[in-house]
């Protein structure tokens, strides 16, 4: 094994890079140990240690980072390289050369110019013997003090040359910003708080270097990624750069954090969990103290088109697998999940390093991520924000075999190629590459297993190869283009492509069961040019007769999954070793296969023979098998051993209900399966899976929990037995032509409504037929103009009979009069609007907390609504001042500016200067002050603070005003406070401001384009429809309205009285207004508002 692939470390600078470059980013800084440097003597012996911190600023702010262990007695003369900290050579590195060998480090000859410019900012001269013992004897004086107080005193040491000389320098080191989620593992100052993950002292400071820790691939012993003797003798075909780094940081990295206490003073380091942990560790952390408002638990399903990665395996089988927005590691065994949450959209890839301790996800959609998280503690050390800026995210994502690098391919019709080096801490790529759009569409991407620098990906109909420059920051690429004239035969689909094991050739596989092998040409190292290499199709080989959809390397074999679930084994001549074809499984998804080598055969083992005339034991190691029907397998190779791990349903879940009282969830899909879990234990208990073509849409349970009743894609309804799935009745409603969205049932369960994307309510009852009770069909209606959002039962306060409503997107609630309602016929009680711009989403009864019974509606415009379910009438839901403070407290959180702010100050003057109107502007009598304004006032306060409600919006505020004490007090209420008033003002206020967007959508409904292309309304359409449209105006209401917009009007036209007797003043709109209306003319010439500027959100429009 060379060293290289033995002690991964993080990317250095290279050849060719200027020094500055380098000065301005030193990503090692690693503390000397014991175990790594045997002429290192621990501090209890030497009784040395270096307190000295090296500052860096970083945006204004100086932190206070290295922390140094050193050795008292290292000679002057010994040189210090901070990239790849020395070690003892000849023990812990036989291939390293001393003398004249050491050019070979690229960075050797500046770490010595480092070394003296570190030099000749230390003490001037060498400090006596005396005072060396003298600080070992202070050291030793205060071995039994704390942390804290040891460090402080020890800041004011002198250090010798030596120990100052042998430290490393971080007055150039840049730091980056923040790049990691939810784990408080970045650079930042953290003051007050406390992290997931990094435990810290109560009511102290911690400044971590998580951002420099590099990451130790060590870990875990690269004696397993060991590749094996076959590939290893073939690597001499290729000219290899290099496979992995020199030994050095990587192995030896460790984090430390500081704790500062309120008082300043540093209370002692802390290492990071990342560097101290063990594999086993993740599921044994207590997550009983977390304290969150929502705490994901368990997530039920995964995203079957992405792969499926065996962890751990052995004594723990231990799984990755994505979940919508969540990547889960789940342990089989133990039936325990650790989220990976961090992404607000849902990830489009993963893959994870050799090693299984890296793990990188990424997303599609705004604002997309790239997260690489340590699997052994679940924390995200570094993120990628914005990686893909054109906002269509990434489609796939690879890493290298040591880790060092990541390569993504962006999702969208111009597709991207970039190169991270993600171990430096850094936001931008290294290198991108544009695609060309004739190469198709890219969607599967692999980096070559021995060299960092190499990379295939494939489309469909194109296979791409490329070769890293990084010292050109270039990414030279070979797309040729591949047709049936090629090879004079049909070639197929590609799936997946792979480097082959000769490293020479790179494989891509069709859905025709062949294989296409590319040659490699490289440039030889002694040319004088040295051209870019490029691929070049050499042969196609008919593996098979079944679609290749898996192609992938393992060991010595080259191994392929197909539509018929067969899994085959090739090698490296691509003749057949042995296959798996008995065990009947579906198209295969992908293969995954332990880390863990497989074990020697035995007298106990049981591997089974290969296929050829020789007749070896086939070994390979055990292996995840993920199939397009989302199940997972486990196979065990000695012994042949296949274990399924989970089902779960392979299309979207579009139904979820909940058992009454029990701990059951039942959960449905568009694959027509009903699964049923225990949420509690979370264990999977049954399910059923219907015939095709039937997929679930909507699941309940009646109030009793006995049956489940569910309606699918094509207008079927089932009521099936709660425990069993099975039918309740012989044959399943086939009366809906369409989708059935929502099922419900009566308290009694002598009643069940369903509604289907047709918007038709259909009633079932229940009947006693021959002594036994029965469901039968009893009426439908198409009650609605749009979609149904709710369907609900209820029960009279007057009796114990049933009601139906429904609730529907034409924003109408309607109620169902079922003691009227008879077979083929649904009388109709009440039909109510809820809203007038927004629609409602959904609607639930309230809890029974008062003397009513309300229903509470949402809409889209993010308002939460009580009705009162007898009269209708809309009330005002209360803010939970348990959660936001007392009294008006949540309130004037929600206004800018706050309490103190201008908005509150404003409303407090027009709230007094309507006192003012309602006594009378010229009285000269003594005027009463009062906390309460009249009912008739509120709304030209409302219009003065910048809301115009409707008049529909201001019933609906006096009344709510009116009834708000009625049913305590049988008292209507006349008049309103300011407190109240803020109530009122935020309950109904709307939650944006008016935008240009909103306004030029009015006029693509309401208009026309015209021979500019501009969506217009005709000057006659546009006064037609103040007259007749919505709440219509007058004539006469319409002439004032307009006269006070151009300024004919006198301020205050008819909400003052000093100009009730003013006679409105004539306007012609034919010259006021133009013959064409466009949304801009409509916001600033009509209405004088202004538009904003602000080109990072939609424009908005306010009053001047």
């Amino acid at each position: 094994m060379s060293d290289a692939e033995e002690n991964p470390v993080e990317e250095t600078e290279e050849d060719g890079e200027t020094e500055t470059e380098e000065e301005e980013y030193n990503p090692n800084y690693q503390r000397i140990e014991e175990e790594y440097n045997p002429d290192y003597r621990k501090m209890e012996e030497e009784e040395e240690y270096n307190p000295n911190y090296q500052k860096v600023e970083e945006e204004g702010e100086e932190y206070n980072l290295n922390y140094q262990k050193v050795e008292e007695g290292e000679e002057k003369e010994k040189e210090y390289n901070p990239d790849y900290q020395k070690l003892d050579e000849e023990e812990y590195d036989p291939g390293y050369q001393k003398g004249e060998e050491e050019e070979e480090n690229p960075n050797y000859q500046e770490a010595e110019e480092e070394d003296g410019e570190a030099e000749e900012d230390t003490l001037a001269g060498k400090e006596s013997p005396e005072i060396e013992a003298a600080l070992a004897e202070e050291m030793e004086g205060q071995a039994g003090e704390g942390q804290e107080e040891e460090i402080a005193e020890q800041e004011e040491i002198i250090v010798p040359q030596e120990i100052t000389q042998a430290m490393m320098s971080f007055e150039r080191l840049t730091i980056p910003g923040s790049h990691s989620v939810e784990s408080g593992v970045s650079l930042k100052k953290q003051s007050g708080s406390r992290s997931e993950h990094v435990l810290e002292p109560e009511g102290s400071e911690v400044f971590e270097l998580s951002q420099f820790e590099i990451p130790n691939l060590d870990q875990n012993g690269s004696e397993e990624q060991q590749p094996s003797g076959e590939l290893g003798k073939k690597t001499h075909q290729t000219p290899r750069q290099e496979v992995g780094p020199e030994k050095g940081a990587w192995g030896r990295g460790k984090r430390v954090s500081y704790y500062l206490n309120p008082d300043g003073k540093a209370a002692g380091p802390k290492e990071s969990l990342v560097s101290t942990t063990t594999e086993d560790a993740l599921f044994k952390k207590d997550d009983s103290a977390k304290v969150f408002p929502l705490t994901m638990t368990w997530a039920f399903g995964w995203n079957s088109s992405l792969p499926v990665f065996s962890i751990r395996d052995g004594n723990q089988r231990v799984l990755l697998y994505v979940c919508a927005h969540t990547a889960v590691i789940y342990d089989v065994f133990q039936n325990k999940q650790h989220h990976l949450q961090g992404h607000a959209n849902v990830i489009s890839c993963l893959c994870i390093s050799e090693d299984r301790r890296w793990i990188a996800t990424a997303d599609k959609g705004p604002n997309c991520l790239i997260i690489i998280w340590d699997s052994f503690t679940g924390i995200p050390v570094h993120t990628i924000f914005d990686s893909c800026p054109e906002g269509n995210g990434i489609k796939t994502i690879a890493i290298t075999r040591d880790a060092k690098y990541l390569a993504t391919i962006s999702d969208g019709k111009d597709q991207k190629v970039c190169i991270w080096k993600w171990t430096l801490a850094v936001d931008t790529p290294a290198c991108t590459l544009d695609l060309n759009k004739e190469y198709g569409f890219q969607n599967y991407l692999i980096f070559n297993p021995t060299n960092n620098k190499e990379l295939v990906s494939n489309s469909k109909t194109r296979a791409i190869y490329y070769s890293w420059y990084e010292e050109k920051n270039t990414l030279a690429h070979s797309a040729p283009l591949l047709t049936e004239k090629t090879f004079n035969k049909l070639v197929g689909k590609f799936s997946q492509s792979v480097f082959h094991l000769n490293l020479t050739q790179i494989l891509s596989a069709t859905m025709e069961g062949k294989l296409v092998v590319w040659d490699i040409h490289r440039p030889p190292p002694s040319a004088t040019f040295l051209g870019f290499p490029y691929i070049k199709p050499c042969k196609l080989v008919h593996l098979q007769k079944e679609g290749i959809t898996v192609l992938t390397t393992i060991d010595s074999y080259i191994v392929t999954g197909d539509i018929k679930g067969n899994i085959k084994f090739y090698d490296h001549t691509l003749s057949i070793v042995n296959w798996y074809s008995h065990f009947k499984l579906s198209p295969i998804r992908t293969l995954s296969f332990s880390k863990t080598p497989p074990s020697p055969s035995t007298e106990k083992s049981n591997y089974p023979p290969d296929c050829t005339l020789k007749g070896d034991l086939f070994i390979v190691r055990n292996f995840i098998i993920s199939t397009s029907d989302a199940t997972v397998y486990h196979l065990t190779a000695d012994g042949t051993k296949l274990e399924k791990l989970f089902v779960e349903p392979k299309d979207a879940i579009c139904a979820v209900a909940c058992h009454p009282y029990q701990p059951l969830l039942a959960i449905g899909s568009f694959c027509g399966m009903i699964k049923v879990w225990d949420y509690e234990s979370k264990t999977y208990l049954f399910s059923r899976v219907f015939e095709k073509g039937l997929g679930v849409q909507s699941l309940t349970y009646n109030p009793e929990g006995a049956i489940l009743g569910a309606g699918f894609t094509e207008g079927t309804v089932y009521i099936l037995d709660a425990m069993s799935l099975e039918n309740e009745i012989a044959e399943p409603f086939r009366y809906s032509r369409s989708s059935v969205t929502h099922i419900s049932f009566s308290h009694d369960s002598h009643y069940m409504a369903t509604a289907d994307v047709n918007y038709t309510v259909a009633l079932y009852w229940v009947v006693v037929r021959h002594g036994q009770r029965v469901w039968e069909y009893l009426a439908r209606l198409r009650s609605h103009r749009k979609s149904i959002r709710s369907l609900l039962f209820g029960v009279h306060l007057d009796s114990n009979e049933p009601r139906l409503l429904s609730l529907g997107r034409d924003r109408l609630l309607i109620e169902y009069n079922l003691l009227r309602t008879c077979k083929d016929h649904l009388e109709v009680l009440d039909i109510h609007r809820t809203d007038q711009g927004c629609y409602p989403t959904c609607m639930v009864w309230y809890p029974p907390l008062t003397k009513e019974l309300f229903l509470l509606i949402c809409n889209s415009g993010y308002k939460v609504k009580l009705f009162n379910s007898t009269t209708k009438m809309c009330s005002a839901l209360e803010a939970a001042v348990s959660l936001g403070g007392e009294d008006l407290t949540p309130f004037y959180g929600l206004v800018s500016g706050g309490r103190e702010g201008q908005f509150y100050r404003e409303l407090e003057d027009y709230f007094y200067y309507s006192q003012l109107r309602s006594q009378g502007i010229d009285t000269m009598e003594t005027r009463e002050v009062s906390e309460h304004i009249c009912l008739s006032e509120l709304p030209y306060v409302m219009r003065a603070i910048g809301f115009y409600p409707s008049e529909e919006k201001i019933d609906d505020m006096f009344n709510e005003i009116k009834f708000g004490e009625y049913v305590d007090t049988g008292k209507l209420v006349d008049k309103i406070n300011l407190p109240d008033f803020l109530k009122v003002y935020i309950n109904h206020r709307p939650p944006f401001g008016n935008t240009m967007s909103g306004i030029r959508h009015s006029f693509e409904v309401l208009g026309y384009t015209n021979s500019e292309g501009k969506k217009v309304i005709q000057r006659e359409d546009f006064l037609r429809l103040l007259l007749t449209k919505g709440e219509h105006m007058t004539q006469e209401e319409m002439l004032d309205c307009f006269a006070t917009l151009f300024g004919m009007n006198p301020e205050g036209w008819k909400s003052e009285p000093a100009t009730t007797s003013f006679k409105g003043a004539e306007i012609c709109l034919e010259e006021a207004l133009p013959d064409e209306i466009t949304a801009e003319v409509f916001t600033t010439q009509i209405l004088g508002l202004t538009i904003s500027e602000d080109s990072g959100q939609d424009h908005m429009v306010s009053e001047v």
